[in-house]
């Protein structure tokens, strides 16, 4: 069998399957960060994220936006476990004959977004390499009363997101902001019950959600907050690299965000219900149907 018929989350579980972790492992593969144990009242996050060319960016891509992103993506991770980020090792896989000025930038990116998030890299690897590969390995902390994990929505949750979704293509994808602040206040003012960040796509990403916490879900066209870039609402389900906050929360607490917030950050898109893990959309003309839970895969 090749890769491309096993696809790409036929083939995570297939490696999850062959790997055993002892008791300092709270939560591994499966979720945005792994969970580790640290101390009384921290888990240790870690997460990476690897950014190819041709894949995530292209060659006429602004190189310091690009580096950028390699680090963003995986302060976003953080982010959706509620956590600070802390430490980054980076790897580079770079073609023999790139310039140096092109690296500059790279670095230049990082190094601006890892000083905006206080966030230390700390060293990495060089290799050579047919195309620009930029792979970043990042540790963070959060408190345990925080932790906020793709398996704990609950019938009856409203879900919300941030920001807009859709088009990211067009710009966004390499300009987003990780929502480690957004997430921060959440945990802190609210009790999150399931959190993701939307890296590919509304539908792939809530489908996380619901196959981990056991769960289905409606969401209503009319209620999903489109980016000015977006085509159509394809764009927002199935398109991804919005790196927006996906979260669930009771709907009791989704009425007091709701009433305390001074702008339009956190808009509600559906909600949780019983069931099977099955997504259903609700049109503008009020009909329901059953769509799949897909989005950008890389096999």
């Amino acid at each position: 069998m090749f890769i491309s018929k096993l696809g790409e989350f036929g083939l995570i579980e297939r490696i999850k399957r062959q790997i055993k972790t002892d008791s300092t492992v709270i939560k591994g593969s499966g979720d945005d960060c792994a969970v580790l144990k640290y101390d009384r009242d921290r888990y240790l996050l870690f997460t990476c994220d690897m950014l190819v060319e041709g894949v995530d960016f292209t060659r006429k891509d602004n190189p310091y936006l690009v580096g950028r992103k390699a680090l963003a993506a995986s302060a976003s991770d953080i982010a959706a476990c509620a956590g600070l980020p802390h430490y980054a090792l980076v790897s580079l896989g770079i073609p023999k004959h790139s310039s140096v000025k092109l690296l500059d930038k790279v670095l230049e990116g990082m190094r601006d977004l890892a000083r905006q998030y206080k966030i230390n890299i700390v060293g990495g690897d060089l290799s050579s390499a047919r195309q620009l590969v930029i792979d970043v390995s990042m540790l963070g902390f959060v408190e345990k009363k925080y932790l906020a994990l793709r398996s704990g929505a609950k019938r009856g949750d409203i879900i919300f997101v941030t920001g807009t979704l859709g088009g990211s293509i067009l710009g966004k994808h390499l300009r987003f902001i990780p929502r480690i602040k957004e997430a921060r206040y959440l945990v802190e003012n609210f009790k999150i019950n399931s959190m993701i960040d939307i890296s590919d796509g509304l539908a792939q990403d809530l489908g996380h959600i619901l196959k981990e916490s056991r769960v289905g879900a409606v969401i209503y066209e009319g209620l999903i907050p489109l980016s000015k870039q977006a085509r159509n609402l394809k764009d927002a389900l199935y398109t991804g690299e919005d790196f927006e906050l996906l979260f669930t929360l009771s709907r009791k607490e989704a009425r007091v965000v709701l009433e305390r917030q001074k702008t339009s950050l956190f808009t509600p898109v559906g909600e949780i219900i019983d069931g099977k893990p099955k997504l259903i959309l609700v049109d503008s003309k009020g009909k329901e149907s059953i769509i799949q839970a897909k989005g950008f895969r890389h096999f």
